[in-house]
Order: structure tokens, then sequence, then C-alpha cells
């Protein structure tokens, strides 16, 4: 469970139930809270290097209002994303977030999950009769701050209900047994993201182990929900199909008796972008990520700006790779997508 250092509330967060007992819960455990006018704008997180300032950050929560309700797209995921929550507890060095939250990525909730679900149910009436997908980890991963928002819990209830609307969202966490009796009816798609050992001993700091993921994903799965796995980012680098077959052998030994006749996996190489790579420089200077541009070769993205991917002929060996591999331990899986 994530234990924050400091918590900053917009003081419109105490107009919602759920603002003020998550106030009052701090004050009485003795966490140093702060008032702020807007959760865009928070002031008063230490660090004099660009490195104190990120660790600082991860260790801030900041309880806001989602005001914007005009949900972004999520491609090639889902068709919007649900926001929920911003940010992450995690100190993963490649992670995009890097490029979108600037040296200060503070963890953000937000208390108004009521209006945010209301406009994710106007989304679908106007698709309807289409199913319309939400993601609820687009710019976060909301698992390690549920023990105080409980919006994965309402979310998933609330897609329980909706014949046209289906909700997913992916985790690296571990706590997530107040998940297990929601009645999500099969409507939520519940996702660990995974990596080969070496790659998560790396670069994935303050996450779980690979096992402590696939356990987890053992728990819900009993708990009847549709199951998925992203592995990711898929690093190039020698001994790599080694260790990725490794770790796929692995998981199949780890599921072989667990229910997963609906199974998917989500495959994305590792990309990053120039203002990425440069936060990244200044927040970790050892990093061994492999980020030399010559390497790669440049894209634009969906959102407007240029990432650094594989060049092409790596891309297919990656993809020839991993469903061979899939397809042999998991056959009956379904391999969404390969970015």
């Amino acid at each position: 469970m994530f234990n924050p250092k400091r918590v900053f509330f917009e003081q419109e967060a105490l107009d919602y139930p759920l603002g003020r007992q998550l106030y009052q819960k701090f004050k009485l455990e003795k966490v140093p809270v702060s008032m702020i006018g807007s959760h865009n704008r928070v002031t008063g997180i230490p660090g004099k290097t660009f490195r104190e300032a990120y660790l600082e950050a991860k260790r801030t929560l900041v309880v806001g209002v989602r005001r914007t309700l005009q949900f972004s797209s999520c491609k090639p995921s889902a068709h919007y994303q649900l926001p929920l929550a911003t940010s992450c507890t995690g100190q993963c060095q490649y992670c995009y977030l890097n490029t979108t939250l600037g040296k200060k990525p503070y963890v953000r909730i937000y208390v108004n999950v009521e209006e945010i679900l209301q406009q994710a149910e106007e989304y679908i009436k106007k698709r309807a009769p289409e199913i319309t997908v939400f993601e609820g980890a687009a710019t976060s991963d909301p698992v390690p701050v549920e023990p105080y928002t409980g919006s994965l819990a309402r979310a998933v209830a609330f897609f329980g209900r909706q014949p046209l609307g289906r909700f997913r969202f992916v985790t690296k966490f571990t706590d997530i047994d107040t998940l297990l009796d929601v009645k999500h009816n099969g409507h939520t798609r519940f996702r660990f993201s995974i990596n080969a050992d070496h790659i998560i001993k790396s670069y994935e700091q303050g996450t779980p182990a690979a096992k402590a993921r696939v356990s987890a994903a053992r728990r819900v799965a009993a708990a009847g929900y549709p199951m998925g796995f992203l592995i990711a980012p898929i690093f190039v680098y020698p001994g790599w199909k080694e260790d990725y077959a490794s770790l796929i052998r692995s998981l199949a030994e780890e599921l072989k008796s667990t229910d997963l006749e609906d199974l998917t996996f989500e495959l994305i190489s590792h990309r990053f972008t120039q203002s990425a790579k440069k936060r990244i420089l200044e927040v970790f200077p050892d990093t061994t990520l492999p980020m030399e541009e010559s390497k790669r070769k440049f894209k634009y993205g969906q959102f407007g700006y240029g990432k650094y991917i594989y060049p092409k002929e790596t891309l297919e060996e990656i993809n020839d790779f991993f469903r061979g591999e899939l397809n042999r331990h998991f056959p009956e899986a379904r391999v969404e997508y390969l970015v």
C-alpha cells in the first residue's frame, strides 16, 4: 500500500464525501496536509536536484477534483481513457509518464468518481448499440491508491451493470484483494504488466517481482475476471529471447491449473521520446536504458510528438518470436496487438 509522505488537498475536494473522509484520515494519522487552489499547480514538494524532486514527488499524494470530463482516446487498447488517477508510485526508469508529467510526477487522485462514471455512461449511450471500452490505467497505475479511493471497485461494479460498457486496467502491483469480490459480470478485463526478471531488477524500481504479480493474477483469475498480460516494454539485448522464453514458460507453469479460457496478451516494444530521455538522464544518470537514437526509427505518435522505436526488421523479429512462444504455451490466448 502507498503511504504518502505528504498530502495536498485541492480546496474543492472537501466538497465531496471522499475528500472529507481522506482529509480526516490523514490528519488523524498525522501525515502532513496542505491546502492548494488547483491540483494542476502544486508547490511545496521539496527537491534541490531533478532526482530529489522526482523521488519526493513519488512520495506525494494530491487529492483533487477532475473538472475536464472530456475523455481522451486510448488507442489501440480502448475507445477512451477513464481518468481515475494520474501518475504512479513505481519508479520505472523507462516510464512514458516521464514525457507527460514533468520533473515532479506526484500521484493524483480524484474524489468526484461518480461524475466521472456518469460521463462514461454518456459516452456509452452515444456509441450504442456498439460496445464502448474504457481504459483505467492510461496515465497511472491505480492499484496502489485503491485503498484510499475505492475508485477501481466502484468502476468495476459500474461496468458490471452496463450491457454496452467494458472496462480494463493494468497494474504491476499486487494489493488486489479488495477487488476480488466485486460483481464484475465479466465486463472488466484485469491485466498485469510483466517482464523478464532482468528488466524488472534493472529498470522497475519500487514494484513487485514478476513471481508476486503472477501469484496475484492467479487470485484474480479465480475470481472469474477476464485476464490479460502486458509484456512491456520489450527490450532487445544479448540473450533477450532466452529471457523472454523463460518468462513465458514460467508463466504457463504457474497458471497451468487456472481457468484462462478468455486470456489476452498485449506486446509493447520499448520506445522513448527526446524529452523523456532528457528527463530520465536527469533522474537516473547511471541508467543503462538503451536510448541511442541512431539505432532506432523516428515515428510520430497519436498525441503529436515523435518517438524512437525499434526499426521494422527488429519489430518483425519481436513479433515472430513472441507469437511463436505464446502460441506454443498459450494456444487459446489472443494476442491483441504488438506496437
